[in-house]
């Protein structure tokens, strides 16, 4: 990962906001890193929306509550950050496919009504279907080994 003396040709500020355990960090680390972590830290803190052009408003989809508060972060977003943000919506853990607790359709449903992007496959992307509620992205990362972590001063 980069830091920030890097040179980039473009660089973006995205934030990801959502409930406590819903994966924010892992799916930050997955789409980075490649690795995903099953031991759970906690990452409080403020979240900066100040310069962000990007926003992902993650639910985990086997707990319906974390669903239920996406229209808070939703709100907490839109009071914060630039008006021009673009916001996704996601549908994380899908691993636990089968305890899912929030339909495909009633997240859809909710990206049309709040105007946010959702779910569609790229590679079937067509000039025409630019409109926010088309605007439906399926990102699938293949699994990792978990490697487990070493110790600090762990010998090898």
């Amino acid at each position: 990962m980069g830091t920030r003396d890097d040179e980039y040709d473009y660089l973006f500020k995205v934030v990801l906001i959502g409930d406590s355990g819903v994966g924010k960090s892992n799916l930050l680390s997955r789409f980075t890193r490649n690795e995903f972590n099953l031991e759970s830290k906690s990452t409080i803190g403020v979240e900066y929306y100040r310069g962000a052009v990007g926003a992902l408003l993650v639910y985990d989809i086997a707990k319906h509550l974390t669903y239920e508060n996406v229209e808070r972060w939703l709100k907490e977003l839109r009071d914060h950050a630039d008006t021009n943000i673009v916001i996704m919506l996601v549908g994380n853990k899908s691993d636990l496919r089968h305890l899912r607790a929030v339909p495909t359709d009633e997240a859809r449903a909710f990206a049309e009504i709040y105007r946010i992007v959702s779910q569609k496959q790229m590679s079937e992307r067509q000039e025409s279907d630019m409109s926010p509620s088309n605007n439906v992205v399926n990102i699938q990362v293949q699994p990792t080994e978990n490697k487990p972590k070493m110790q600090c001063c762990q010998n090898i």
